[in-house]
């Protein structure tokens, strides 16, 4: 069969490319035009957009790139008709997928959603868009499927990607002492900085992530770099700081860090699944956060927080995130031991929620089955 599948980011590229190989596993005629990554085009040939064109963070930004947005969409509905495809599979993007469900559906092109958009935090009456246009929504976090469950629209949860991604990247890693050898590095404890991985993100969170690096010299920093960023896009950032790049090497960096300052996202998960204690931070355009603020209806950001519904870890947000509070949270994680034991003890409480391994590989035989059907 014939998938045209779109994600907008880096972590949809992640997730993307483990379905496919998860749809080849189950259909093993399965034939792929896409919108995402370098993941992705690992898996497949036919990449139409790469996401680091595509990705807009804020309000601000979206309005300001709107022309590039209406032409991506008008783009986007002709290359699917041209395709034809048996199953569109839209994941997460929800500005950009919304549209493409509501056209596709429209063409008689069968829909499956797969990593709901966020509707729980903010604009519900996208359910009701959801319900008439996507054929199957498949959901990653466990509260997600009361949640529709209130609007009497079934969804299915068959456990969280990020656990594959997790699980695949740790099995052949290498140990601490390769680790430093291999990038020359100082067998002194290990800080991960975690910026994001848009331009946008990079430029509000870095700044003031190294700032804190001057209280901790007998640690050392390393920041991880997004593959779809310049390393001279970060040099900029870091030339007065004695920290170190490593590009592409986020769930290595994790695993061989003491603490780490992560960027509200997918990371938040996969720090807290490789048993790293975090801080979470976030920081954006100032109008596009007041906006964000007013119509966002959440306890918290992180994805840990939200998915055990209480504060696990700090998230230090906007206006709150200033080096002396960065700071404040970084001791009690690297030097109080009764602190650091309670949230690893929540990050295995984490682990059962999310399930085993092989997430991806079920959903992908579910909705080849549905097909089938």
């Amino acid at each position: 069969m014939k998938y045209y599948i779109i994600a907008g980011e880096a972590s949809g590229d992640l997730h993307g490319s483990n379905l496919m190989k998860g749809l080849k596993k189950s259909d093993h005629e399965a034939m792929f035009r896409f919108w995402g990554g370098d993941l992705m085009r690992s898996e497949g040939e036919d990449l139409v957009r790469h996401y680091r064109d595509l990705a807009f963070m804020g309000f601000i930004e979206v309005i300001r790139n709107i022309g590039t947005v209406k032409r991506n969409l008008d783009y986007c509905k002709k290359d699917i008709l041209n395709y034809s495809p048996d199953l569109l599979i839209l994941i997460d993007y929800p500005g950009f997928n919304l549209r493409m469900a509501q056209f596709a559906s429209g063409k008689g092109i069968k829909v499956f959603y797969y990593i709901s958009p966020k509707v729980w935090a903010w604009r519900e009456s996208r359910v009701k868009k959801i319900r008439k246009y996507v054929d199957r929504m498949f959901v990653i976090l466990p509260f997600e499927v009361d949640f529709y469950g209130r609007y009497d629209y079934n969804v299915e949860y068959h456990g969280n990607p990020v656990v594959d991604a997790v699980d695949q990247a740790t099995r052949n890693m290498v140990s601490r002492n390769t680790f430093l050898a291999e990038n020359n590095l100082p067998d002194k404890p290990v800080i991960g900085l975690l910026p994001g991985s848009r331009r946008q993100e990079i430029r509000y969170m870095l700044p003031i992530m190294l700032e804190v690096t001057n209280y901790y010299p007998d640690h050392q920093f390393l920041v991880a770099c997004s593959p779809t960023v310049d390393t001279e896009f970060y040099r900029g950032f870091t030339k007065e700081y004695d920290v170190t790049l490593l590009v592409d090497k986020t769930y290595t960096i994790l695993r061989h860090s003491e603490a780490a300052l992560v960027t509200s996202g997918t990371a938040t998960l996969e720090a807290a699944l490789l048993n790293v204690p975090e801080v979470v931070c976030y920081k954006g355009n100032p109008v596009s956060y007041f906006i964000a603020d007013r119509i966002v209806n959440i306890t918290f950001i992180s994805l840990v927080n939200l998915i055990m519904d209480d504060e696990v870890v700090r998230e230090l947000l906007q206006s709150e995130l200033v080096v002396a509070n960065l700071k404040t949270e970084l001791d009690k994680i690297l030097f109080d031991k009764t602190y650091r034991k309670i949230m690893l003890l929540r990050f295995d409480e984490l682990k059962k929620r999310l399930g085993q391994p092989g997430v991806s590989e079920r959903i992908a035989g579910r909705m080849v089955a549905l097909l089938k059907e």
